[in-house]
């Protein structure tokens, strides 16, 4: 139940809180803060393990990262089942808020670093609350033909977050101490939790006569109980079918709740049944595949880039995260551009030449000639692999929609867990990498190479409804008989 609502009344302002537009906004204010809350900390970790008078700062700092990714990976199937099997998104949403604000106040006054990484592990299972209902209803409430869109607007919050989490750290951490940035955090998490509490639900709106997913909307002056029991023929014209069948529902005496969605009807698949479904689907697997990839590639340069800048430009940290925050602001835009783009065109180009233009920025970033050639190219880089997010996460969406049993927070629960995957295999990836192999730089960008172009190569066969490999064939000409 969303805050000021009541079973026997209409929610106040109802239109605007279920709005799909206002759903997007809230659930990217909610990517921003979490990616806040968990980048603007990682600037003054190290100076809070000298102080504590650990060695070794460099290790330690790393397994608190690992944490958070571990706390990611083991809380997000449980998490998509509950979202599913009870059909819900605010109370997780709301929940996860609070453990976010409870890792934060515990983080800030921990004396020691097990205290810590306990900290990490709960942020880690906060996020995952924060992601995988927040998508789903995001999606539950997104008009089909507006999806991308609103998704590429989420995501252009991961980059808002990040951008702006380590300079506000290191900025409070000076005038504030070690407590400053966790304040701060703190903050945005409950102005977060307000915005959370004004959403409400798609399926409590149906039952109030409007359905934010549907074009055409009808609003009743009387309570929904009043007057069903028939459909005149202006009813049929203005009111979607979703609404259609709830008002049915409702009028027939059902108790059973509306299965607004992706579900078609049939009863949610748990959790380990899902799993073998979705991998048998072609274009599920490939999906989670790329954003698998996507979740090594960026985390796998975390470790290595500043050194690498130090050493060839003789960078000092301050231009480090100049040169980061040059790469992460294009990112911005790159999910919305390719969100419309989807919405056009489907799943298919989109992700297809974000993948293949991603492919000679990894290449030409080993080149050291110049450092704004480096810059240039690390920008376009980011660019066109961050744009792969809004067509990949569409991409499931429309699986969720078309599999019976198979709901939107379990695709996005697989998202979340084999991201999850990624981003804790990569700072490993490329820190081994960079430390054990020749000319580590190039090596890690050449490994990051053969993953784009694996990605590539199944997208063109695997990715959309009409993947472009079939598309392809029918306008070439037939072969004529020899």
């Amino acid at each position: 139940m969303s805050c000021f609502n009541h079973e026997s009344s209409e929610p106040i302002c109802l239109r605007w809180r279920s709005s799909s537009w206002f759903v997007t906004f809230v659930i990217g204010l909610g990517v921003s803060v979490d990616l806040l809350v968990y980048s603007i900390i990682i600037p003054v970790i190290p100076f809070q393990l000298e102080k504590l008078g650990y060695t070794r700062v460099s290790a330690l700092t790393g397994w608190l990262l690992f944490c958070y990714s571990g706390g990611l990976v083991i809380s997000t199937i449980p998490i998509a089942w509950f979202t599913e099997r009870y059909e819900t998104r605010q109370h997780p949403l709301v929940l996860g808020l609070l453990i976010l604000t409870g890792s934060q106040i515990l983080f800030m006054f921990a004396p020691h670093y097990a205290v810590m990484c306990i900290a990490r592990i709960l942020q880690g299972i906060g996020s995952s609350m924060v992601w995988v209902p927040g998508l789903a209803l995001l999606t539950d409430s997104a008009p089909e033909t507006l999806i991308g869109t609103q998704l590429g607007i989420v995501m252009a919050g991961v980059s808002v977050g990040v951008t702006i989490g380590p300079p506000v750290g290191g900025s409070l951490y000076p005038r504030f101490g070690f407590r400053g940035p966790f304040i701060f955090g703190i903050i945005c998490t409950l102005i977060d939790l307000v915005f959370r509490l004004l959403v409400v639900e798609r399926k409590v709106a149906v039952r109030w006569g409007y359905d934010p997913a549907a074009f055409e909307n009808v609003r009743k002056d009387q309570p929904p109980t009043a007057s069903l029991g028939h459909e005149d023929a202006t009813t049929k014209e203005t009111i979607g079918d979703p609404e259609r069948i709830e008002l049915g529902r409702r009028a027939s005496g059902s108790a059973q709740e509306p299965q607004v969605g992706p579900l078609t009807g049939s009863k949610p698949l748990g959790f380990l049944v899902v799993i073998p479904c979705l991998l048998k689907d072609s274009r599920t697997l490939v999906a989670l595949l790329i954003a698998f990839v996507y979740g090594i590639l960026f985390s796998s340069q975390e470790p290595a880039l500043p050194l690498h800048l130090s050493k060839v430009w003789k960078l000092d940290s301050g231009r480090i995260g100049l040169v980061f925050l040059a790469s992460v602001i294009p990112t911005i835009f790159s999910g919305i551009l390719s969100g419309i783009w989807v919405d056009r065109s489907g799943t298919e180009w989109p992700t297809f030449i974000s993948l293949i233009m991603a492919i000679p920025w990894w290449i030409i970033v080993v080149i050291e000639y110049r450092l704004a050639l480096f810059i240039t190219a690390f920008g376009f880089e980011a660019f066109f692999s961050s744009a792969v997010l809004a067509p990949v996460t569409t991409e499931l969406a429309a699986v969720a929609r078309e599999m019976d049993g198979i709901g939107y927070g379990h695709v996005y629960g697989a998202f979340n867990l084999v991201y999850g995957l990624g981003s804790a295999l990569g700072p490993v990836i490329g820190g081994q990498i960079y430390a054990h192999v020749d000319r580590g730089w190039l090596a890690l960008c050449l490994v990051a190479t053969g993953f784009l172009a694996v990605s590539t190569i199944l997208s063109f066969f695997f990715i959309g409804k009409d993947p472009l490999y079939y598309r392809l064939r029918r306008f070439m000409p037939p072969r004529r008989p020899s």
